[in-house]
């Protein structure tokens, strides 16, 4: 089991406002913040993500993306708007994905950093 996904941004007040932003229709906030660093996970509960400012940063490769689970899919939907209208970039508009189940419904986004990120209702 994974406790929280830890990720290097260029830019922590454009990804925090990017992942503030796309997070909210699944229901994630902000639960933590410091110097170079904020969390963001469900109200009152631990992180499920980090990010940290790192002038390094770059995004994970090919075959790499980060899923989070929708209540529904109107929430699918939502976060793709709002990732889009936050400085990401489309990688999969909301739909069915019957290659992986007939109850497979997803959205894909590249977040500011280039990370590709999926929200996901089953």
């Amino acid at each position: 089991m994974i406790g929280h996904l830890s990720l290097g941004v260029r830019d922590l007040a454009r990804a925090s406002a990017f992942y503030e932003n796309a997070l909210a229709p699944l229901g994630a906030v902000r639960v933590w913040a410091r110097e170079g660093a904020i969390g963001f996970g469900l109200p009152g509960r631990q992180d499920f993500l980090a990010l940290f400012q790192r002038e390094d940063a770059c995004a994970a490769g090919s075959g790499f993306h980060l899923a989070f689970d929708a209540p529904h899919r109107a929430a699918v939907d939502a976060f793709h708007k709002a990732a889009l209208s936050s400085g990401g970039q489309d990688a999969g508009a909301p739909g069915l994905r019957p290659h992986y189940s007939e109850t497979y419904y997803a959205a894909f986004v590249l977040d500011p950093d280039g990370y590709k990120l999926e929200a996901v209702h089953q």
